[in-house]
């Protein structure tokens, strides 16, 4: 995927549609999971359309919830869906910090 250090740094064209490569699977990965998240709070936690989101957005960022869970269920729901968006955004970050890293580390052995 990413070339070997006795390789040549990857021109800069090729590095900028390497990042936009990761930077649209980390916005695939929150937009599914903003879908799931958004789903689960309206079915399992009885909110409307927007407050699903609402919520769903405020866990995936980790900024907390914001409207209680009614059935057990819900909560469970919630609960899995916080420890999975902390895990989301570790991914996205390190989908979009890689390649930035990989080409200072990599300019940093080049020979030459």
């Amino acid at each position: 995927m990413y070339e070997h250090r006795s390789e040549p740094v990857l021109e800069f064209d090729a590095f900028l549609r390497r990042l936009a490569r990761h930077g649209g699977l980390s916005a695939a990965l929150i937009a599914v999971s903003l879908g799931v998240g958004t789903l689960g709070y309206r079915v399992l936690g009885r909110l409307d359309w927007v407050d699903a989101f609402m919520n769903a957005s405020m866990i995936l960022t980790g900024m907390g919830a914001v409207d209680p869970m009614p059935t057990v269920a819900a909560k469970l729901f919630a609960s899995l869906y916080a420890l999975y968006s902390g895990i989301v955004f570790l991914v996205a970050v390190g989908l979009l910090g890689a390649p930035i890293l990989h080409r200072v580390l990599h300019r940093l052995h080049a020979d030459g």
